[in-house]
């Protein structure tokens, strides 16, 4: 706005009985296309102050209407004859400030962006952000402001450049690459968007925070608890996209336990059979075994206890066992992609029920693996077999991947079977002498 308003203009628009009047006018201007002019203005809904303001502005003779037809160019040069404005939008911004061109704002918006996308050089960031969640991710992060975004992608650049590494921990990377210890920590804007570009590389994660539904259809309100389980998730998830890329994130937290597993090299270098053993996301990345199970069944079960069971009765006799101890870490999806890797057959059995499905899905899903014993036909047989072996079933329901009558039938019998009370099934698969 003008600091020196005519005040022929200011009697002729301005003063708070016409502020509504400007701001429609405003308006009409602000949404003018992008390469045309304003020619004509209607305005309608007048009050009687308005029609006369304008009926002068028109030169026009006064008489009660509530709307009227504004001719915007003969306007502009009465205006401009008058000394008044150069033009009606003129006189408009003199009064109550710039007119922002909603179109042309969208398209130096639009350019800004475009410069931000062609900016990146990495191939997979740039694949992201030609996706609506990956360039709304990085608006996000940068408040929109596109001169920060172009400075985010290019300090996710620099770190994309450095991975896959071989076990190197997440502060070391952040203090190497980007000068600062915590510029990868959980929550930082570049560590945000190294994860997005990681997972959209990697395979897809389960949707651990979607609402699931009971039998009768209705969404289950989330407990505290299950805030607190899925933020522990949320974190799990991090911890493994970091590993995945060789990148350490409390990499002495969950080893991995197995049993037997082989590998090739010298003596010095082989793991002790008979013994349950483990290895942590550290030694797992930075000096990863030569797994020997090319073509052999790796037995996968959800419960040490079952582990420990195998160990006693078999010995360093059993086949290869892995353990997830409930739903898989960051240790335990790096060993089980190894042994995918070099070739094993991974087999699953867990708990019969609902956590014990969503675990089967995953490990089947992400690591290629199949069912042990491990279906309905399994279930309804133990469920005849040793009754005093099931307890009640619980929880939010969850479907079985690669058995869809599994489900069903634990629905039906409403009950529950821990895996270890399975293990006098289990036991002869495992006898590898």
């Amino acid at each position: 706005m003008s600091d020196q308003v005519d005040p022929r203009l200011q009697r002729l628009l301005g003063g708070d009985d016409l502020a509504s009047l400007r701001k429609r006018l405003r308006q009409r201007f602000e949404r003018a296309p992008l390469e045309g002019a304003v020619d004509h203005i209607r305005v309608v809904g007048l009050s009687a102050e308005e029609h006369a303001a304008l009926a002068a502005l028109l030169g026009r003779a006064q008489r009660r209407s509530k709307s009227l037809q504004i001719d915007v160019r003969r306007v502009d040069a009465d205006l401009r004859r008058a000394g008044i404005a150069t033009s009606l939008r003129d006189a408009l911004e003199r009064l109550d400030g710039s007119i922002l061109h909603l179109a042309g704002a969208r398209l130096r918006q639009q350019t800004l962006w475009s410069s931000v996308i062609d900016g990146c050089s990495h191939p997979d960031l740039a694949r992201l952000l030609l996706t609506p969640e990956g360039i709304g991710l990085v608006k996000r992060l940068a408040r929109r402001d596109t001169v920060a975004a172009a400075e985010l992608c290019r300090r996710a650049e620099e770190v994309l450049q450095h991975l896959p590494a071989k076990g190197i921990t997440r502060s070391q990377l952040a203090a190497g690459v980007l000068g600062d210890a915590h510029a990868l920590d959980n929550g930082r804007g570049a560590a945000a968007l190294v994860l997005a570009v990681l997972r959209q590389t990697a395979m897809p994660a389960p949707d651990a925070a979607a609402p699931i539904a009971d039998e009768d259809g209705e969404t289950e309100r989330k407990s505290r608890e299950d805030v607190v389980l899925e933020a522990a998730a949320g974190a799990e998830r991090i911890r493994e996209t970091w590993a995945r890329a060789g990148v350490l994130v409390n990499e002495l937290a969950r080893p991995a336990l197995f049993l037997n597993l082989p590998t090739n090299g010298t003596e010095s270098d082989r793991l002790p059979l008979g013994e349950p053993a483990y290895a942590s996301l550290r030694s797992l990345l930075r000096s990863p075994p030569r797994w020997d199970v090319a073509g052999r069944n790796v037995y996968v079960c959800e419960n040490p206890n079952l582990l420990a069971i195998a160990a006693d009765r078999w010995g360093a006799g059993c086949a290869p066992l892995v353990c997830t101890e409930g739903m898989p870490a960051a240790a335990q999806r790096c060993l089980l992609a190894q042994l995918a890797l070099a070739g094993a057959r991974l087999r699953y059995h867990g708990d019969f029920d609902w956590p014990g499905l969503r675990i089967g899905n995953q490990v089947m899903r992400e690591h290629g693996a199949e069912p042990w014993r491990f279906g309905a036909a399994d279930y309804i047989a133990a469920v005849r077999t040793a009754p005093g072996l099931a307890h009640p079933l619980g929880g939010k329901v969850a479907e079985a991947s690669w058995d869809g009558a599994l489900a069903p039938a634990m629905r039906e019998h409403c009950v529950a079977i821990a895996e270890e009370a399975l293990a006098a099934s289990l036991l002869p698969d495992l006898d590898d002498r």
